[in-house]
């Protein structure tokens, strides 16, 4: 399937511009797919914003496409007395009424001038023959792609992009941080931004995230790997309690493990800038950074004796043994004792 130049899902059979939901822009027809309603939901309200601005006067209306009433589309698009631009705003277009996708077919066949009629469609086959005729170009249309954001370096983007739209800075480890303890839920994630934002006038560091979400950041998988890797046992095994006590689940947390380590793996030994290496072995510079300093005392043997306590551990967690539990304070052992030279 092809991608966005952000790695998002894209129609293969799409002929209109596909962009992601910051770079929204106006267009007789907007289609706003994918599931990931946070970023569905600032894209619709950047695009009010933008119109907005253009003209105040922009006359703003919502419709149900679940519930819709016969005619309620052109009655809306229909010119007004001082000829306002209007936006039409329509939720629920996976669950549309018949009615609802013979007007709209009808409608985008001809939009109606200073009109923008903005469609919701998170997911499904529901209305497809609307879709069809939409990314094919019909209504001279855009969509913008509102996909799951599943990796965590687009979740950094998005945090990057919400203190640059502010005009407010947040430090490398600071970004870091905040997506750690947030990485399950955008939305979370989107609120602890804004809060930052709200409360504090410097820049946004490490110590920053840790003074307001301190509970969250201590829980986190990755911080108990990172104790573990860096060989400091008994700090691990405390973060690890207090993570499981905060309702962690052990899997996950394997997996965590997991990928600090392959990183490892993959930059042993290898020379060249973190640019560089970032190219190669696909990743973001500050995770070559981190990898190079998680490396040092590290051997090849000391990477390979990891490698298994984690594949045994993996299998413990995940049925093979009685007590996960102590399938992961036995890996924790293994890599911040025994697997470092």
């Amino acid at each position: 399937m092809a991608t966005t130049s952000r790695g998002r899902p894209a129609s293969s059979r799409a002929s209109i511009p596909q962009l992601p939901w910051d770079q929204v822009r106006p267009a007789p027809v907007v289609l706003v797919s994918g599931t990931e309603t946070v970023l569905a939901d600032r894209a619709i309200r950047l695009l009010r914003d933008i119109l907005r601005a253009e003209d105040p006067s922009l006359e703003v209306s919502d419709i149900d496409a679940g519930a819709y009433a016969p005619g309620e589309l052109l009655t809306l698009a229909s010119p007004s007395l001082f000829a306002e631009p209007r936006l039409i705003r329509v939720e629920n277009v996976d669950k549309m009424t018949d009615a609802f996708l013979d007007e709209t077919l009808a409608y985008i066949t001809a939009p109606a001038d200073e009109t923008y009629l903005v469609l919701r469609y998170p997911s499904g086959t529901r209305g497809k023959k609307l879709l069809d005729a939409i990314r094919a170009g019909t209504g001279g249309g855009i969509e913008v792609v509102c996909a799951e954001l599943k990796r965590d370096s687009d979740k950094q983007d998005f945090v990057a992009a919400e203190f640059a739209a502010a005009r407010r800075k947040i430090t490398g480890p600071g970004l870091r941080a905040l997506v750690s303890a947030f990485s399950d839920d955008l939305a979370e994630l989107a609120a602890a931004c804004q809060q930052l934002l709200a409360d504090t006038v410097d820049d946004v560091t490490e110590e920053t995230v840790a003074r307001y979400y301190g509970g969250r950041v201590e829980t986190s998988a990755f911080a108990v790997a990172d104790a573990a890797i860096a060989g400091h046992h008994g700090e691990a095994l405390g973060l690890l309690r207090h993570a499981l006590a905060s309702g962690a689940d052990p899997v996950p947390m394997v997996a965590a493990f997991a990928s600090k380590i392959r990183t490892m793996a993959k930059l042993a030994g290898q020379r060249g800038s973190s640019n560089e290496l970032a190219q190669r072995f696909g990743l973001a510079p500050w995770q070559v950074d981190r990898a190079k300093r998680d490396l040092q005392g590290w051997t090849d043997a000391g990477l390979g004796r990891a490698i298994q306590a984690l594949a045994e551990a993996d299998a413990q967690v995940k049925g093979g043994g009685r007590d996960p539990v102590y399938a992961l304070e036995v890996m924790i052992e293994r890599l911040s004792d025994r697997s470092r030279r």
